[in-house]
């Protein structure tokens, strides 16, 4: 067990820290780690979970129906908490609570997922990764924009007269249209079309996988050093939302699906993937909506990288109690 959670949780520490001191050395900026994470998220990722998807038997993938369900209600059902408590008990902006919603709710598995599920299940991550990769692509991020968005315009007609900002499209058919441009996205058309092709039961050489793992491999590896390079860009503001949302992200939701799914009498293993799976810590895409929408500015920042700090003694407890 401590081999386990060691072997898993190191290699996340040591890749980071190599990021975070080549952007402190100056070798790369942070610019150049966006160029890096496009190739993980447009290439490396899906190439990943298409060949992991294609090498898994029919009947694994019916059975994992249980393990998407739990993933699915997990993401929807913790934003959905966290957006109405940041609306009814704080208070809180639309634009805000939406922001707060997809921190909480949405783990960075397209960037952490290869490292830290790969190496706890092995080939069978694919499921969980894919799955969760197209929920929160599908659903909440295009849901955060429209409420970020919504709360733009609002904070614009609240504005005095001669000093309205104009909101480019309307909310909703900003919502279309990003659900539209998602959709062309090899993170989520990979891994349906990786399901068809298991689920009819065409035939894949071996060849085939294995020439796309060449790049796919690279994915973790890459996506954690360009993540310690963004991480390096900011000054960490700890107050008590920095500390409630990774609180909210890293505890509360893999506990709270933990819980659900124990108490429902779940096989462990579904149990396993699903928590550790909601246990990855917060996307870097929120530092980037922050920025473009003016919201939590200077909080988001702090809880991407408190949250991304603190992931390996939390992720590690998981571990340590499902597996």
């Amino acid at each position: 067990m401590i081999l386990t959670i060691l072997s898993t949780t190191i290699p996340i520490v040591v890749t980071l820290c190599l990021g975070f001191v080549a952007a402190w050395h100056h070798d790369f900026t942070g610019k150049e780690a966006g160029t890096l994470n496009r190739m993980v998220i447009t290439y490396a990722v899906p190439l990943s979970i298409f060949a992991g998807t294609i090498s898994t038997s029919r009947a694994y993938l019916l059975k994992s129906v249980p393990l998407v369900i739990a993933i699915l209600i997990g993401i929807i059902g913790m934003y959905a908490l966290v957006y109405m408590l940041c609306r009814l008990a704080f208070r809180l902006t639309v634009s805000t609570s939406a922001l707060g919603a997809v921190t909480a709710a949405g783990p960075a598995v397209p960037f952490f997922g290869p490292a830290i599920l790969g190496g706890v299940f092995g080939s069978s991550s694919a499921i969980p990764i894919a799955v969760a990769s197209i929920v929160i692509n599908v659903t909440v991020v295009p849901l955060t924009i429209f409420l970020l968005t919504l709360g733009k315009g609002e904070k614009a007609i609240n504005l005095p007269e001669g000093s309205r900002q104009s909101v480019p499209g309307r909310p909703r058919e900003i919502l279309v249209a990003q659900i539209k441009e998602t959709c062309k996205k090899p993170l989520v058309w990979a891994p349906f079309l990786g399901t068809i092709i298991v689920v009819v039961g065409i035939p894949v050489p071996p060849l085939v996988g294995k020439s796309l793992l060449l790049l796919g491999g690279s994915s973790a590896g890459v996506a954690l050093f360009a993540a310690g390079i963004v991480l390096a860009a900011y000054k960490v503001k700890i107050d008590l939302y920095t500390l409630l949302f990774v609180f909210l992200k890293n505890i509360v939701q893999p506990g709270l699906v933990f819980g659900c799914l124990f108490w429902l009498g779940i096989d462990r293993g579904i149990i396993s993937q699903a928590v550790i799976t909601m246990a990855i810590p917060a996307m870097p895409i929120i530092v980037m909506l922050a920025l473009e929408y003016g919201v939590a500015e200077e909080s988001a920042p702090s809880i991407l990288l408190i949250s991304t700090i603190m992931s390996p003694l939390t992720v590690g407890a998981f571990i340590a109690l499902t597996h």
